[in-house]
This record gives C-alpha cells, sequence and structure tokens, in this order.
C-alpha cells in the first residue's frame, strides 16, 4: 500500500506525492494528477474545490492527504503552500543551455562587483573600527557558521588570522560550538556568522560565551537577532539575485569583509605578524624554489 511507505513527518509534499505517482488507488490518483498540475492554483483551493476538480469525493481528497502522510486537508494544504512558495523558481519553463560564455562571465562577475560596491557603502565604519580593536587584542578566535555559506566563510576566517599569531579555528557543527562556547573566557573572541543571523546553534553559542567573559562579533543582515545579541555588529543588506543558478554574492561578501578586519588587525600588531608571516613563507621554502613574491601557503 502506498501509505504504508510515507514518512513520519512529510515536509516536502512534492517530492512526496512524485514518489508515489502512478502508485495511488485510481481515484487518490486523480487528485494527485490535478495537485501536480495545478501547483500553486492548489494551495488556494478548499478541500471541496479540489474534489470537484478531480471528479471525486471529499473522502477521496482526505484519504489522499492521509496516503501521502498528512494528518488531513489542512495539514496538507499548509505544507503543500510551504513547498510551492519555496519551489516554484525551481519548477519552471526548460533551463536556458545556450548562454555563451562570456555572458556567463559578464553576468556573475558584474553581479559581483556591483554587491561589492553596494556592501561597501553600507559598512559602519565604526563597527568595523570596534571589531578590529577587538581582534587585534584577542588571545584566541573562534569562527563558527552553520550551513555551506556561513560554514565556508568561517573557515576562511581562520585561515586568514591564524598567519596573523593569533590561535584561530572555525567550527560547523552546532553541538561541538555550544561546547567550544563554554571554554571561552575574558581575552577570548567568538565570531559568528550568518546571512539570516537567525541559526539557534549561532545564537546559544554566542549568548553561552559571553556569560563566561569572551568577547563576541557578529557578521550578517541587517536587524538580525544575531546583529541584536552580539557585542559587536558588522550588518549589511545584500538583496540575493534572482537567478537561481548563480552563486550566492553575499558569500563573497563576507569573505571580503573578513579580508578587511585581517588586514586591520594586522596593522594593529604589525611587528608581531610581519615575523609569523616570514616565518610561514620560509617553511614553504622546502616545497618551492620560487622565493619571491606569492600567496602564503598556495
Amino acid at each position: 500500500m502506498a501509505g504504508d511507505e510515507t514518512m513520519t513527518k512529510i515536509i516536502d509534499v512534492i517530492s512526496q506525492m512524485r514518489k508515489l505517482d502512478g502508485r495511488f488507488p485510481k481515484r487518490e490518483q486523480r487528485v494527485a494528477d490535478f495537485v501536480l498540475s495545478n501547483l500553486e492554483r492548489a494551495t488556494r483551493l478548499t478541500q471541496n474545490e479540489i474534489a470537484e476538480a478531480a471528479d471525486v469525493s471529499v473522502a477521496t481528497v482526505n484519504r489522499f492527504c492521509q496516503t501521502i502522510g498528512c494528518e488531513g486537508f489542512r495539514d496538507f494544504n499548509i505544507r503543500l503552500a510551504q513547498s510551492v512558495a519555496v519551489s516554484l523558481q525551481y519548477l519552471g519553463g526548460p533551463s536556458r543551455t545556450d548562454s555563451e560564455s562570456e555572458q556567463l562571465v559578464t553576468q556573475v562577475f558584474g553581479a559581483l562587483v556591483d554587491t561589492l560596491n553596494l556592501a561597501r557603502f553600507q559598512l559602519d565604519s565604526d563597527a568595523v573600527q570596534q571589531a578590529v580593536s577587538v581582534l587585534a587584542d584577542a588571545r584566541r578566535i573562534s569562527f563558527i557558521g552553520v550551513g555551506g555559506g556561513s560554514a565556508n566563510v568561517a573557515r576562511e576566517g581562520a585561515n586568514r588570522f591564524f598567519r596573523l599569531g593569533i590561535p584561530t579555528e572555525a567550527h560547523a557543527d552546532g553541538y561541538f560550538q555550544r561546547m567550544l562556547a563554554s571554554t571561552l573566557s575574558d581575552g577570548d573572541v567568538i565570531f559568528a556568522i550568518s546571512a539570516s543571523g537567525q541559526p539557534a546553534e549561532l545564537l546559544d553559542s554566542v549568548a553561552i560565551a559571553r556569560q563566561y567573559g569572551a568577547k563576541s562579533i557578529g557578521l550578517t543582515k541587517v536587524g538580525t537577532p544575531l546583529a541584536k545579541s552580539a557585542d559587536v555588529s558588522i550588518e549589511i543588506d545584500i538583496p540575493e539575485d534572482q537567478d537561481i543558478y548563480k552563486p550566492s554574492a553575499s558569500r563573497l561578501v563576507f569573505i571580503a569583509i573578513i579580508d578587511v578586519l585581517a588586514a586591520g588587525t594586522a596593522r594593529k600588531r604589525p611587528e608581531l605578524v610581519k615575523e609569523y608571516l616570514r616565518r610561514i613563507r620560509t617553511s614553504m621554502i622546502a616545497l618551492s624554489e620560487d622565493t619571491g613574491p606569492r600567496p602564503i601557503g598556495d
């Protein structure tokens, strides 16, 4: 029976309907066919209207909802609306595959340049200076982020700051972040990164670190919970591009801001930083005979 294979809690009802397509009882299949062919319209219809459109009884619509794992029509209607709201931009017509490489380069690089310029004029110089001062005095810096984009920016933060002679780490696991935060204290810094500023893992970790005396810095969107909870908040408001195939420009903007903070921190402790950079560059000589200027660590 199709219903026996449903998940305990359905989140993506569109995928669930597709999974069971062709395996519903005959009358329930009519409901599935109608809904899948009219996703946006179906979210606005009542149970009676869907039954009439699919030429079945109201009881059949209710059984259909239960077959795909929902508690009833109301539960199905809510979950369908949520799925459609997120999914419509990915369910459109055929993808364009005939773009010239030059057009793609111009489009992606142009969006990045525009976004960087937008962020440049949004940055609060006082907040940047406060963050640089906190980082330059840090005994230890812990960068944290969750999800693909913010976690990668956190790793880049650690990659930039360990070169300055400051013990630095980056973590993306929420459980580990909480445990790590509980070991921080006066002189330490927790640096939380989030485009949404809402993940509970980050907010909890910042709160835990602060209660033990650590300073906190947030890199996030304007007015988010993270922005409000950090000692120093660097906030930007970057709209995401409607082209779903392009990478998120905000991720690269965040990395650029990390570079600004690293450069500012380096200038706060120039002699120490020069010595650490010299050591790192020297350690690489054995791997390459090139002794000229080059990126440290390749």
